[in-house]
């Protein structure tokens, strides 16, 4: 092992020594991704940074998105498929991918024969709300914990509806 720096370094000799996590989507028996987080020895707490493996024939998750949270990968070695909305994408070396919080669903497939090894990350914070819609639910996460529910739960209504007028008032009272 290397000399300790600071504590806002992380050296990259030191990684092989550092906590591997493994990963998976509960709902996806196909899911994945061995990590190692490179943020959080630094004391980052709004951003997170891994160093992330996805074995051959597996996945990263579901496809989903975000409403709250941005999040990127960096394609470091392997191939695989990015699923980005409807589409399928081949991706290897070099490869950025980013995903604001516009909706569009992504995914990581490794088709390949070797890991697919990426540097991944994004925000963090306390709460966040995800779509998966291959599944048909929506995540409502906060405090650690997934709240998982069907989209067919969900009611959506306009602020405008929260206002009143005299006519909404005179319909609840029975008038007109």
């Amino acid at each position: 092992m290397n000399e300790p720096g600071p504590k806002h370094l992380v050296r990259s000799a030191d990684l092989a020594e550092a906590e591997t996590i493994r990963v998976r989507h509960p709902l996806n028996p196909r899911s994945e991704i061995h990590m190692k987080r490179l943020s959080d020895p630094t004391g980052m707490t709004r951003v997170g940074v891994n160093l992330a493996r996805i074995p051959p024939g597996r996945e990263s998750f579901l496809p989903h998105s975000h409403a709250v949270f941005e999040e990127w990968v960096y394609v470091l070695e392997g191939r695989g498929r990015a699923q980005i909305g409807d589409e399928e994408h081949p991706i290897g070396p070099g490869d950025f991918l980013g995903f604001p919080t516009d909706g569009t669903p992504h995914h990581l497939i490794n088709d390949g024969e070797v890991d697919l090894v990426i540097l991944q990350g994004g925000e963090r914070g306390r709460f966040d709300m995800g779509h998966f819609p291959t599944i048909g639910k929506h995540m409502f996460f906060h405090e650690g914990v997934a709240h998982f529910f069907p989209d067919a739960a969900i009611e959506t209504m306009p602020l405008s509806a929260w206002q009143a007028t005299d006519d909404a008032e005179k319909k609840s009272e029975g008038e007109g």
